[in-house]
């Protein structure tokens, strides 16, 4: 699938859903509410955003708490990195001769 653009957006990394990964977010750590590098797990990507949700809860900027523990990021930001940790199941590819 191409998409036309005006200029490519320069992604630092290429997400997929599966994939884990960390972004920085106000976040529960130990009953208190901080703000840093949490794990999360990809579950929508699309040509602009990727969702990220988490197993601990997470609040928009402006303190309200996300119900369903799901944040989107655009796939240009530096608030989302890949933790090096491949999802379970993915295949290497192998060429057939």
């Amino acid at each position: 699938m191409t998409y036309a653009y005006m200029r490519s957006p320069d992604a630092a990394y290429s997400f997929d859903v599966g994939d884990s990964v960390e972004a920085f977010c106000d976040h529960e750590k130990s009953n208190e509410r901080v703000r840093g590098w949490l794990k999360g797990i990809v579950v929508q990507v699309d040509n602009k955003m990727v969702a990220v949700q988490f197993r601990s809860n997470v609040f928009l900027t402006d303190g309200w708490m996300v119900p369903d523990r799901i944040l989107w990021y655009p796939l240009t930001s530096d608030q989302i990195r890949a933790t090096g940790i491949k999802k379970a199941g993915k295949r290497e590819f192998i060429p057939d001769y």
